[in-house]
């Protein structure tokens, strides 16, 4: 028989629900901006899409009748160039956002904390090192992985009426202002900005050091990957005149000997800008043209390919993380 007045004691929180509650409720000012900085992203291409699509509606022209259009074809065609010219730059914005992520949200959680010694109030608070550490990589890699998702299918979706325009040059899939913001590798670089600023949050264990590490790993990866994606995927090689598509990504071209010797067209142009490269070519023995070239069916392989490589890279520096907490902390 159980004595009155007592009461059977309440297990703590299990898992990562405590931690994680701290965590919001102590970031929670940066976490409304990271916020109010993705409406205003995702309101802006929004805008831009509806802007088209009145202008394009208020467009009145016969067939072929030019003059008829008035002040409708103007208003389409500055809606539609002011469009391009925002959404061609979609990538590099959204690189920026992840690296923002790392460098201003994953990496000051921690460095703060350790640089204040406040960590060391929540390791008494029977939080270990390990959880503490997890809390701070999956509340923010969720979050960005989250808004990224948004803003790429936000993206997309302004980008894909503008490509119905026959007149739309500047938002190739292959471009490099483009890529990033239009497939999985926008969430493939916003993992690896959360987990490269816990690494150097916890090598470092300064906010602003760390800050500045995270936006200089960050941006050695990004052009390390743009100077190497073309050869992250196979390209066909089309002979012959044959063309790979309006929206291909053409890598070489040039012409072939006839024992299968490679000459390319920049070679020529390289020797003598004044001469003339047929001639040049005929010079050295070129007899068929061919074109190395990756057609639009690459992108989804090559946005694998490169997003496999970000969460490798990401997955090695957590692991160089918790290497450092355990041998600094136990």
């Amino acid at each position: 028989m159980s004595a009155i007045g007592l009461r059977t004691p309440v297990a703590p929180a299990s898992g990562l629900r405590g931690p994680v509650r701290v965590l919001l409720r102590q970031h929670r000012r940066a976490l409304w901006a990271a916020g109010a900085l993705l409406v205003l992203s995702v309101a802006v291409v929004v805008g831009l899409r509806i802007w088209v699509a009145v202008a394009s509606s208020a467009e009145r022209c016969a067939d072929g009748d030019t003059t008829r259009c008035g002040d409708g074809l103007y208003l389409t065609t500055y809606a539609r160039t002011s469009a391009e010219t925002f959404l061609e730059d979609g990538g590099t914005v959204i690189l920026l956002f992840t690296a923002l992520i790392g460098a201003f949200v994953a990496g000051p959680l921690i460095a703060r904390e350790l640089e204040s010694g406040t960590y060391r109030m929540a390791w008494t608070q029977s939080v270990s090192p390990t959880r503490w550490l997890v809390a701070r990589l999956t509340v923010p890699a969720a979050l960005a992985t989250a808004g990224i998702t948004v803003l790429v299918l936000v993206y997309r979706w302004g980008r894909s009426y503008l490509l119905e325009s026959p007149y739309t040059s500047g938002l190739s899939w292959h471009l490099q202002s483009v890529y990033p913001a239009i497939g999985p590798v926008a969430v493939g670089y916003a993992v690896l900005a959360t987990a490269v600023g816990a690494l150097t949050a916890l090598v470092v264990r300064r906010t602003v050091l760390s800050l500045s590490a995270s936006l200089l790993v960050i941006g050695v990866v990004v052009k390390a990957m743009e100077r190497v994606r073309a050869d992250l995927w196979p390209t066909d090689r089309f002979l012959g005149g044959h063309n790979p598509g309006a929206d291909a990504w053409l890598i070489n071209g040039g012409k072939l000997t006839a024992s299968g010797k490679e000459l390319l067209w920049k070679d020529c142009y390289s020797t003598d800008r004044m001469a003339d490269p047929a001639a040049c070519m005929r010079n050295r023995g070129g007899i068929t043209d061919f074109l190395d070239a990756h057609p639009a069916s690459h992108f989804w392989p090559l946005q694998l390919v490169e997003t496999g490589i970000l969460l490798v890279l990401a997955a090695a520096a957590v692991a160089l993380a918790f290497r450092v907490l355990r041998r600094r902390h136990g």
